[in-house]
């Protein structure tokens, strides 16, 4: 199998999480929903998911157009990186439990979760979507999604942590 078909495997795979993700978090969020969560964030949270899509179907569009080669000691090493940020995603999941979803929900009452990750980190499922980001167009070279993403999530980020910074504080 060439080296294109194993990268749309794996891009394939990290979509399949992402349904998985948004299985978990529409589950989540309506829990939340239903204990009068509060949203904060609408407006950003289109740009979110035309950027999260933009990126696997960059990075698949790239390596097939522009057929780049795979350097084998980047691939490997990109690779290592896209699944800890699929570990360190899911330890936040887990840890988040029934307040994780991909919205910013704040339901009134509700603890501030400071173990797991968060014990170290006030934002870590960023810093996991950051190195995946830049990391799995790596994988194959694909080095321009890996910019354009990386800048453009630079700029939801700025925004979606201060909301998410604002939203928290009305959990205290």
């Amino acid at each position: 199998m060439n080296g294109q078909v194993l990268f749309t495997v794996l891009v394939s795979a990290v979509g399949l999480e992402r349904v998985a993700e948004l299985t978990v978090s529409r589950r989540n969020a309506g829990w939340s929903l239903a204990r009068g969560g509060v949203e904060f964030g609408r407006d950003h949270y289109p740009f979110m998911v035309v950027l999260h899509t933009g990126l696997l179907v960059g990075a698949l569009v790239e390596v097939w157009v522009r057929r780049p080669d795979a350097v084998p000691v980047l691939a490997w090493t990109m690779l290592a990186l896209v699944a800890a940020s699929q570990v360190l995603r899911w330890w936040c999941i887990a840890t988040l439990g029934r307040q994780w979803n991909t919205r910013v929900i704040v339901v009134p009452g509700a603890p501030r979760v400071t173990g797991g990750p968060y014990r170290r980190l006030s934002h870590p499922n960023y810093v996991a979507v950051v190195v995946e980001g830049l990391a799995l167009p790596l994988v194959h070279s694909a080095w321009v999604t890996a910019v354009v993403f990386t800048v453009l999530n630079g700029l939801l980020l700025a925004t979606r942590i201060r909301t998410e910074n604002t939203a928290l504080t009305r959990l205290a």
